[in-house]
């Protein structure tokens, strides 16, 4: 059989997502993994330096496609960072649905400690960059090295707060992850009256709607 003369990046990303939700593991060997989807092995090496970077860059892909399609919009150009972000998660989370069966195994297991999965790795630098140009406004402070304990500050919680977000939808058993919508409305909402010291009622408000759910999962 005549190999594939053209393959690009997204093909060997594709071919690889379909073969691990068949078989429910990765191939054996990047040169088996060719063979079956017939392209030669080095055009995978063109890519990705192995399986496991081929992995980190799924989520990253993920990235991209949200942001790419977010920057096409003229009305998320005029969005203030609390919108943007909004339309950011629920972009995002569009995303993940939509490749929900790989999404879960390559996350199984490991759910409940998402800060050390590597396979998160590029998504974070990725999502952290955007966090860092949103324009989101911090307490004026006028030594750069104060500036820069604030930025980590916020890239790290807005981190976190994507790690628990995708926690709640990996649970979520909601028609159309419903629930999933809430949370991300909610505790955008709630983070960004924390940064903006503003009144308490919708810190309030995510924090029932946490403990109910909560208690219904229990």
């Amino acid at each position: 059989m005549v190999k594939k003369k053209s393959i690009s990046q997204t093909d060997i990303i594709r071919f690889y997502m379909d073969y691990v939700l068949m078989n429910d593991h990765k191939p054996k060997s990047v040169y088996a993994f060719a063979k079956d989807n017939n392209f030669d092995e080095s055009k995978f090496y063109e890519f990705f330096s192995s399986f496991e970077a081929l992995e980190q860059s799924i989520f990253k892909v993920f990235f991209v496609n949200t942001y790419n399609a977010l920057e096409k919009s003229e009305d998320y150009q005029n969005f203030d960072p609390q919108n943007k972000l909004l339309s950011f998660y629920f972009t995002f989370f569009e995303n993940l649905t939509a490749n929900r069966s790989y999404v879960v195994h390559a996350l199984k297991g490991n759910k409940n400690d998402m800060k050390s999965l590597r396979v998160l790795s590029q998504l974070k630098k990725s999502f952290n960059n955007y966090i860092e140009h949103l324009g989101i406004n911090l307490i004026d402070v006028q030594q750069d090295q104060l500036q820069k304990i604030q930025t980590r500050g916020l890239t790290e919680s807005a981190w976190f707060q994507l790690l628990v977000t995708m926690k709640f939808w990996l649970d979520d058993t909601s028609t159309s992850f419903e629930k999933t919508d809430i949370f991300i409305e909610k505790s955008v909402r709630a983070s960004f009256d924390l940064i903006n010291i503003a009144p308490l009622k919708s810190i309030i408000d995510f924090g029932k709607f946490l403990f109910k759910e909560k208690m219904q999962m229990n």
